[in-house]
């Protein structure tokens, strides 16, 4: 029996909130959250969905509880479409729209229902009733999820045939859970939204250097704990100086906007790989577990396509691997220097293509180059780097 005292809830809602502020993510936010709701509702089975507006239809999140056939935990593909569940749409956009808020309902397999608290209840849905008696389910309550004054989806809690069926109270007391689910994933999507941007490039939307630097840290453990092979393409944008003198920094923008989108498409060739700018015309690929073959044929692929933009000089590229003939590759920093020595010889020869590291065997000038670099001017616009952890 539901035990609908106000101290128990209350101390279920301190206990939801409480879970929900230490989500680190949307997605743990949501799976934390149907658990819960599971839990305070005293039900069988719990469900969000994320209302899809483009394709019209609800997609399942995550499944929590007791799960009937075909049902997976955090499905890859489960979705509906709305028009089945009209009363999303209707509740959100006639009640709400009209001065209300979002309030919860309960739905029967026998096709009843207590609307909402408000006196305005949308009816049986056909596609609920159904789903509940084909997944031998007794009731639901459905509530609305809205995040940032916008429908966002919904909180769908069951119980199986049996159990005592919800009622208006539990409808009340699931809208109360809908509104704290909605400020958790409103604050989580905060938190990725400013990691997001704290790892990206506001230029080109690429990774930008802390992005690069977090991959590579975590790619040389993996490399020292099981011999994971960790490939590194570092690019200089020829011309990018000349683009900015002769035809204003607008089109230079233009120029780095257009080369990284090339650095996505190649980078693309390489799964898991991260496509980044490092800053001024300097940018990279890091590639995973990817045959060090397939990263060069990436980089060749990049070097044709940066010949043919419309303005600029195309694009110095350098390739270095873990393992080869250029030795032992602990570090991040080595890794680094290795790559940035085979593009700096790129751009000095002039190359139309990719320098590998270590190509020309033991005695390799990458190799030596990024052993020793040299003394440069201090007209020189840039060296190699020696600061990557």
């Amino acid at each position: 029996m539901v035990d609908d005292s106000a101290d128990l809830r209350l101390r279920a809602v301190v206990e939801f909130a409480q879970v929900l502020a230490t989500a680190q993510s949307p997605r743990a936010a949501v799976r934390a959250a149907a658990r819960r709701a599971r839990l305070a509702l005293d039900a069988s089975f719990t469900a969000i969905s994320a209302w899809e507006r483009e394709t019209g239809r609800l997609r399942v999140l995550v499944n929590d509880g007791d799960l009937a056939p075909g049902e997976e935990p955090e499905p890859a593909d489960e979705s509906y479409s709305v028009h089945d569940f009209p009363e999303i749409a209707e509740i959100l956009h006639g009640t709400w729209a009209a001065g209300g808020e979002p309030h919860a309902w309960v739905e029967t397999a026998d096709g009843t229902g207590t609307g909402t608290s408000t006196g305005t209840a949308p009816g049986s849905s056909w596609g609920r009733t159904a789903a509940l008696r084909r997944r031998g389910r007794g009731s639901c309550v459905v509530a609305p999820i809205v995040v940032h004054g916008r429908a966002w989806g919904e909180l769908y809690v069951a119980r199986g045939i049996g159990e005592p069926a919800f009622g208006r109270k539990d409808a009340d007391f699931a809208t109360v859970l809908a509104a704290l689910i909605a400020s958790g994933i409103a604050q989580t999507e905060r938190l990725a939204e400013v990691q997001r941007l704290a790892f990206t490039d506001p230029l080109t939307g690429l990774g930008n250097r802390r992005a690069v630097d977090a991959r590579l840290d975590e790619a040389l453990e993996r490399h020292r704990a099981d011999g994971t092979v960790v490939s590194l393409v570092v690019c200089d944008l020829n011309g990018l100086k000349t683009v900015n003198d002769r035809l204003g920094h607008a089109v230079g923008d233009r120029l780095l906007e257009r080369f990284g989108s090339l650095l996505s498409l190649c980078g693309a060739m390489l799964p898991g790989s991260l496509a980044a700018r490092l800053g001024g015309d300097e940018f990279c690929i890091v590639a995973v577990g990817v045959d060090p073959a397939d990263v060069v044929a990436a980089a060749d692929e990049l070097c044709l396509r940066a010949a043919e933009l419309e303005v600029g000089e195309g694009v110095a590229c350098g390739v270095a691997s873990t393992g080869g003939t250029i030795g032992a590759v602990r570090s991040a920093r080595r890794l680094f220097r290795l790559a940035d020595a085979a593009q700096y010889r790129a751009k000095a020869l002039r190359a139309e293509h990719p320098v590998v590291a270590g190509q020309e065997g033991p005695d390799d000038p990458v190799v030596r180059l990024a052993d020793s670099p040299p003394a440069h001017p201090a007209s020189e616009r840039r060296s190699l780097r020696g600061h990557h952890p």
